[in-house]
């Protein structure tokens, strides 16, 4: 292995055309170094533009490259457990798109293959890696705002009518693993863990469903301990919202709708002192958090670092969503600990 991780791209998919694939290629310690696809004529054009000299036919061809060290999947949610497993037996670190899995069963198994095989696992939350939320977390860790007590988190958009009609598309498919839950409310169970520095102790949820079966609209609660509680919207049929603000004792902070992906525009922020009705807003420089997370999972490969989550994380966001997943289909509070039903 040298200075720079030879990643292997495992499928053409939107989110590696338009978002981590030139994240990589302009990174100071990785290069893609093959793309697998099952349609390579329609990889042309992006193999051409990032310089990408492997096309393969196949994800495993991917795999049985020796050339290749680690793996980037975005796949779609259902096939992240068996592609997973493929490379970490093949060898490969592997970065898995958001969420690691469709249940916590197969997040858990993916951490064990991982660990079996001595490799990396990191699942894509991208926005953690962003200056701006490091910003917040310092904040928030240093005091500022006092105890924290409260976060409210959203990320929904309007899905194309003609879609949600027709179906079709893998958001909408139960057995893809599908719905707003897992898609988007991923990030709000995310950042609230991660701001909180806590795991909750209970949850409750309301849906509504597409009639095909997945969730299309959903809000859920999370209580955690010492007081702590948690708010998250997750929608495929509202106007855009995808903003988070976290609230403690002595004051706020306040996000724009761009919490999670705010490209590489300067970022905004505001804070609050718990009297005030307009805080300080402060910008921090727009910096591409694709390319800062392919960066840091790289210099983990090549030893320079520790990962800054580990795939213990992604097994407690995951028993969170299952949660709310529960939660929103039986109109009870799952309450963990008792709930044996979540675990392995």
């Amino acid at each position: 292995m040298t200075d720079r991780i030879r990643w292997g791209i495992l499928g053409n998919a939107t989110i590696a055309r338009k978002c981590v694939i030139g994240a990589i290629q302009k990174s100071r310690n990785g290069l893609v170094h093959a793309l697998g696809t099952r349609s390579p004529a329609d990889a042309a054009a992006v193999a051409a533009k990032n310089g990408i000299r492997n096309v393969y036919e196949s994800y495993d061809a991917v795999l049985a490259d020796p050339a290749v060290d680690a793996v980037y999947v975005p796949l779609p949610n259902h096939m992240h457990l068996p592609w997973t497993l493929q490379a970490l037996s093949a060898g490969k670190h592997v970065l898995c798109e958001k969420p690691l899995a469709c249940n916590v069963r197969e997040a858990h198994k993916m951490a064990a293959q991982a660990r079996e095989s001595g490799l990396l696992l990191m699942e894509a939350f991208m926005y953690r890696f962003h200056p701006r939320s490091r910003r917040i977390k310092q904040i928030v860790d240093q005091g500022a705002i006092g105890k924290p007590c409260l976060v409210r988190s959203a990320f929904c958009f309007h899905m194309d009518d003609d879609i949600l009609q027709s179906g079709g598309n893998v958001r909408l498919k139960p057995e893809m693993g599908g719905g707003a839950l897992l898609d988007v409310g991923c990030y709000s169970v995310s950042v609230a863990r991660w701001l909180l520095g806590a795991e909750p102790t209970a949850v409750q949820a309301q849906a509504v469903y597409h009639p095909d079966g997945v969730d299309i609209h959903l809000v859920g609660t999370l209580r955690f301990g010492q007081e702590k509680l948690a708010v998250l919207e997750a929608s495929f049929i509202s106007a855009l919202q995808q903003t988070y603000t976290v609230v403690g004792s002595d004051g706020a902070i306040d996000l724009p709708q761009n919490a999670f992906i705010p490209w590489e525009k300067n970022a905004h922020y505001t804070l609050r002192k718990k009297d005030e009705e307009v805080g300080e807003e402060h910008v921090i420089t727009g910096a591409d958090e694709y390319q800062l997370m392919v960066e840091h999972f790289s210099d983990a490969v090549l030893g320079r670092t520790e990962l800054d989550y580990t795939p213990d994380d992604s097994i407690a966001n995951m028993r969170t969503l299952d949660g709310l997943s529960q939660a929103a289909k039986t109109g009870n509070t799952v309450n963990f600990g008792s709930q044996k039903t979540l675990e392995p």
